[in-house]
């Protein structure tokens, strides 16, 4: 058993884990956040995606052990006080999911494009989502959401637009 100690959605955590454990089990089996998703359990199909350190890392072949020290924002760490990030305000706009599985992974997903690239194109946000599969729905939808919130977010359309979470919300009030 080993005490990891890493920022979590903005808040300093404290969790006890086997050696051998992910990222994603910590999360969903200690820390109790099943937003993050457990697919495929081998990095094929993105429903895991979370950041660490700002990047989108797949949490199922990641060990807990390399949180250890960092900053891990899960897709419940993109809601701040004003809401909704602008990401999760398009998707839900767009009714771009049906069964929402793999919902948490697209949307950290884009989150990063979003905020590196705010004038990607089809083209780039399609290279960005490409290890994240859905099996209910085309991907049409969402890929018109993810434009969407890369328009907003040129737009200037305010903290949630861009892609303020509460660990960085935190940092800037001291």
């Amino acid at each position: 058993m080993r005490i990891l100690r890493f920022r979590l959605n903005g808040d300093d955590v404290e969790i006890a884990a086997p050696d051998h454990w992910t990222l994603l089990e910590i999360l969903r089996y200690r820390a109790g956040l099943t937003g993050t998703k457990q697919g495929c359990d081998k990095g094929d199909c993105g429903a895991c995606t979370l950041h660490l350190d700002g990047r989108s890392v797949l949490s199922c072949i990641t060990l807990a052990a390399d949180a250890d020290g960092r900053d891990v924002t899960t897709i419940e760490g993109l809601v701040s006080a004003s809401g909704p990030d602008v990401v999760q305000d398009c998707f839900d706009e767009a009714g771009c999911l049906q069964c929402g599985f793999c919902q948490p992974g697209m949307i950290m997903a884009s989150r990063q494009l979003v905020t590196e690239n705010p004038a990607a194109t089809r083209a780039e946000i399609k290279a960005a989502l490409a290890g994240n599969l859905c099996r209910c729905t085309g991907y049409t939808k969402i890929y018109e959401a993810v434009e969407n919130a890369c328009r907003r977010t040129r737009e200037g359309g305010g903290a949630a637009a861009a892609g303020v979470t509460r660990a960085a919300e935190d940092g800037a009030d001291g």
